[in-house]
């Protein structure tokens, strides 16, 4: 059975369909490739799947020793190469990680190395730079 069902709706936008949950994403090419940038770009995906599987990883590891990452934000930025042929060059990901409780210094280490072994960040090709930055923040509860 397939993963994700892509209607093309012309105009250079998709539908696509999570089979499994029935979820839709439509995408739009950008701007500055012809399209009207009203929904994310099949490379905005790219990026927003490393960000995504980043925080995932890490909160499915710190799960594991009864740590909860809820709070935790990423602001990521897609930069495409400058010359053809037309490419991701570099994904930005500012990473803000909010615990509790907050990790030991070992248990940070190990959450940190998933920055570049979550499955995404090891499937993206080498030659696109991945430049995360990270920060703890005490989370604050109300």
């Amino acid at each position: 059975m397939a993963t994700i069902h892509i209607d093309y709706l012309g105009d250079l936008r998709t539908d696509c369909i999570h089979v499994q949950s029935g979820t839709h994403i439509n995408t739009d090419a950008p701007t500055d490739n012809q399209g009207r940038g009203e929904a994310f770009s099949p490379t905005d995906l790219v990026a927003n799947a490393l960000g995504s599987c980043i925080i995932t990883t890490m909160a499915i590891f710190a799960r594991r020793d009864g740590i909860e990452l809820k709070g935790s934000a990423l602001d990521v930025t897609k930069v495409m190469t400058s010359q053809p042929p037309r490419r991701i060059a570099r994904i930005e990901i500012n990473l803000t990680l909010r615990a509790t409780p907050m990790p030991d210094d070992k248990t940070r280490a190990r959450l940190e190395e998933i920055v570049h072994t979550c499955p995404v960040a090891i499937s993206i090709h080498p030659d696109i730079e991945q430049a995360v930055s990270l920060r703890w923040e005490e989370s604050v509860t109300a």
